[in-house]
């Protein structure tokens, strides 16, 4: 019997040993995909310059940050830089917020969707089942037709994205029987009327202006990122983030069942209601900067569960890792493949799909 313990002792060991060298391996990806994308784009710039640059702006902040401190002025950076000031700028003003929003949005759907799945106890769960992103749809559509600017388009989104997943939250819980099952019609009934609403919006559309760019916010893109974008979508991603990596220990406990979760003093109606808080918060930020990108949050944890297995502890890190870096190389080839940019929602579609088909029919053993 002994001899037993130590045998499983050992293989959750090595259990726990390899999902922490797929996390790290994952993070390795991830910093791989960030640097290259620097160098990525229609203006040309080598990886090493795009390694100085950010090495000079480094230098040059803790140049200024002497300077105050000793309140004298503070030279050590070269007078001259062996690159140009169009490089510069292609590097810090455009792609930078850009990749940034990339990792941020990818990160946020790909942990919306391990969420939503493990609270929903359905592997089909995404981030739109409660209808977060009709919602966000229609704000949108609505925003475009009264004439909104950028930011606004963008708070209108975000709101409308927090109310449709409020007003389901009310549904579900005034319908009796069980919870769960009543999310999900409620976010399909409110998701099918958000919809035609949008439909709506887009048949009254002036069809010279306003449809097409209705049109182009549901494709999803990145294009024409600012860092106000990412300072903007920062803070509610990391109040969703944040508390959903703290409590994914109890995600699993959802994952049992309501009776199991009960016999082990879990709140299941409270962990359920901030978990789906948070996720939603996620969410709504990401879509309202991105528009509507599909399949990454319903793919990327499919594919986390393949690598790490179902424990929350590494598969919601796993998730966001691997979403990060995967919309990240999507964006890149969007802007990359033709001379004409790809929405990056038509690329998430066109590899999502079929590599969850794939995902499905390879139905090999986790971790």
């Amino acid at each position: 019997m002994k001899r037993g313990l130590r045998k499983n002792r050992e293989y959750f060991a090595e259990s726990k040993t390899k999902r922490a060298r797929v996390l790290w391996l994952l993070a390795l990806l991830l910093f791989a995909v960030f640097l290259g994308s620097f160098a990525l784009g229609r203006y040309g710039v080598s990886a090493w310059d795009v390694v100085r640059i950010f090495a000079y702006r480094a230098a040059a902040f803790v140049e200024q940050g002497l300077s105050a401190l000793l309140q004298r002025s503070v030279h050590f950076l070269p007078e001259s830089i062996p690159w140009t000031a169009q490089m510069e700028t292609a590097v810090i003003n455009i792609r930078l917020p850009r990749i940034l929003l990339a990792c941020l949005v990818g990160c946020c759907l790909s942990a919306a969707g391990a969420s939503y799945q493990g609270v929903m106890e359905n592997p089909m769960a995404s981030p739109d089942v409660l209808g977060a992103s009709s919602g966000a749809a229609f704000g949108a559509a609505l925003a475009i037709l009264l004439g909104a600017s950028k930011r606004g388009i963008t708070l209108a989104a975000f709101a409308a994205s927090l109310c449709a997943v409020g007003l389901v939250l009310i549904i579900a819980q005034r319908a009796p029987g069980h919870r769960v099952v009543n999310l999900i019609l409620a976010g399909i009934m409110t998701g099918s009327l958000l919809t035609a609403g949008t439909s709506y919006v887009k048949l009254v559309a002036d069809p010279t202006n306003q449809l097409p760019e209705i049109t182009y916010w549901l494709m999803g893109s990145l294009s024409g990122a600012r860092l106000k974008d990412v300072g903007f979508a920062a803070l509610p991603m990391a109040l969703g983030c944040i508390p959903l990596l703290l409590i994914r220990w109890h995600i699993n406990l959802l994952t049992l069942g309501e009776e199991e979760a009960h016999a082990l003093g879990v709140n299941t109606n409270l962990l359920r209601l901030v978990v789906i808080v948070c996720a939603t918060l996620v969410t709504a930020a990401s879509i309202a900067v991105s528009g509507m990108i599909g399949w990454v949050g319903l793919v990327i944890p499919h594919l986390a569960r393949k690598l790490v297995g179902s424990n929350y502890h590494y598969l919601l890190p796993a998730s966001m890792l691997a979403g990060a870096a995967f919309l990240l190389a999507v964006d890149d080839v969007s802007r990359c493949l033709l001379a004409v940019e790809i929405p990056i929602g038509i690329l998430t579609a066109f590899i999502g799909a079929p590599f969850f088909i794939y995902l499905i029919l390879r139905r090999e053993k986790t971790l």
